[in-house]
C-alpha cells in the first residue's frame, strides 16, 4: 500500500511507514504500512514465573488466583483460567530462582539483556556508544531503519520495511580514525518474519563482514510514564538523526494493538528503528506516527520483540510463501512412509 508522503526532490529512495486515516503509516520507512501486534507478554517478562503442568504441555505466567476448581494465570499478553482438571502439577517460583535477569534466547546469546538495571547516562555519551549499531536498511522502493542485536550481524526491522522486497542491502556506520565510514552491504538475508507483528529479522552475510556492535534490549514495562527516551533512525532518509522526548503512554490502543506512545519526533525512514532508555537499553521499534500532529509517535514494545526472536523458528522465511507470516510444518504423508507388508 503507497503511503500519502511525498519524499523531497533530493531524497531519492523513499522511506517506508505505516499508514491509517489518523496515523502515520505513509512512508516512515517510505513505501509501505500496516498493522503492528498487540504488546505481547513472554514468561520471562515476570520477576517470579509460576509453571503449570498440564497433561500434554505447560504453561509459564504470574498465578493470579487458586479456586478450588481452577487456576488463573497471568501470561503476559492474556489471562487463562485452567481447570484443575487439566493440571497435573504447579511449581511456584522462589524470590531467588528469578533474581537474575539472564539473556532470553533460544541458542545462547542471541540478544543481550542487562542482568541488573543499567544506570542513567546523558544521550550524547550513549548515542557515542552505541550509535553505530543503528543502520539503515535499503531495496528498491524505498528505506527505513534498523539495529543489530548481536555481533553475527543479525538485526531487527519493520516487516513493512522490507515488504515485498529480496533485494535487500544494509548501510553501516562505523567509527575509523575518528570518523564515521559507512559500508554498504548487499548479502542480506531474511531470517524471520510477521506481518501481523510488523517484525522481520535479518542477516548480514557478506563475506567480508566484520562482528558488528549491537544493543541490549530492555523491557518497557519498567518504564513509567513521563520516563525520557530517545530514537536514533534515518528519518526522510538523513541518517543518524537523533531526537528525544518522553513515554507519553505506554498503552496506547489504535486498531486493537498497543503500542508505547512517545514524544520524541517519528518520521518516515525512522521505521524498524530502536527507540532508547536513558541507560541506551531498546524499549521500543518505532514504526508509526499520527499525521495531523506534532509529537506523537509509536512503537512496538520490546517484549513483542523478544517474542519473535524467542520464537524465531515458527516465523522462520520461506521464498515458496514470502508473505506468510507463520512456518508451518508438512504433515505426515502414508505415500512417503515405509509400510511393512502384511504376513
Amino acid at each position: 500500500m503507497k503511503g500519502n508522503l511525498t519524499p523531497a526532490k533530493s531524497l531519492n529512495p523513499r522511506p517506508l511507514v505505516k499508514t491509517r486515516a489518523l496515523v502515520y503509516r505513509p512512508q516512515m520507512s517510505f513505501k509501505k504500512h500496516l498493522a503492528v501486534a498487540a504488546l505481547l507478554g513472554c514468561g520471562a517478562q515476570f520477576n517470579f514465573a509460576d509453571t503449570i503442568q498440564l497433561k500434554d504441555a505447560a504453561v509459564t505466567g504470574k498465578i493470579l488466583a487458586e479456586k478450588p476448581d481452577s487456576v488463573v494465570v497471568d501470561v503476559g499478553f492474556s489471562v487463562l483460567q485452567i481447570p484443575r482438571t487439566a493440571i497435573v502439577g504447579v511449581t511456584k517460583a522462589t524470590a531467588t530462582a528469578m533474581t537474575t535477569n539472564t539473556p532470553l534466547s533460544i541458542t545462547g546469546q542471541f540478544y543481550s539483556v542487562n542482568a541488573k538495571p543499567a544506570a542513567v547516562r546523558d544521550i550524547s555519551s550513549l548515542v557515542n556508544q552505541i550509535g553505530e549499531a543503528v543502520v539503515q536498511v535499503r531495496n528498491p522502493g524505498g528505506l527505513g531503519s534498523g539495529f543489530f542485536i548481536n555481533d553475527d550481524g543479525y538485526l531487527i526491522t519493520n516487516f513493512h520495511v522490507i515488504e515485498g522486497e529480496t533485494e535487500i542491502s544494509v548501510e553501516v556506520y562505523q567509527q575509523k580514525n575518528g570518523q564515521l565510514d559507512r559500508e554498504t552491504y548487499k548479502q542480506v538475508k531474511i531470517i524471520a518474519i510477521n506481518k501481523f507483528q510488523d517484525l522481520a529479522l535479518l542477516q548480514i552475510q557478506d563475506k567480508n563482514a566484520p562482528k558488528f556492535k549491537f544493543v541490549t534490549l530492555g523491557s518497557a514495562d519498567a518504564l513509567n510514564v513521563g520516563d525520557g527516551v530517545f530514537a536514533i533512525g534515518s528519518p526522510l532518509g538523513l541518517e543518524r538523526t537523533v531526537t528525544q522526548g518522553i513515554l507519553s503512554t505506554k498503552t496506547r490502543q489504535l486498531e486493537g494493538e498497543l503500542y508505547l506512545q512517545t514524544s520524541a519526533q517519528i518520521n518516515p525512514g525512522n521505521s524498524g528503528g530502536p527507540l532508547f532508555n536513558l541507560a541506551g537499553e531498546v524499549i521500543g521499534i518505532t514504526n508509526m506516527k499520527i499525521t495531523s500532529g506534532e509529537g506523537l509517535g509509536f512503537a512496538i514494545p520490546v517484549e513483542l520483540v523478544k517474542s519473535f526472536l524467542d520464537h524465531r523458528d515458527a516465523f522462520a522465511y520461506s521464498t515458496d510463501n514470502p508473505n506468510n507470516p507463520f512456518r508451518y510444518l508438512e504433515p505426515p504423508s502414508r505415500a512417503k512412509q515405509a509400510v511393512p507388508d502384511a504376513k
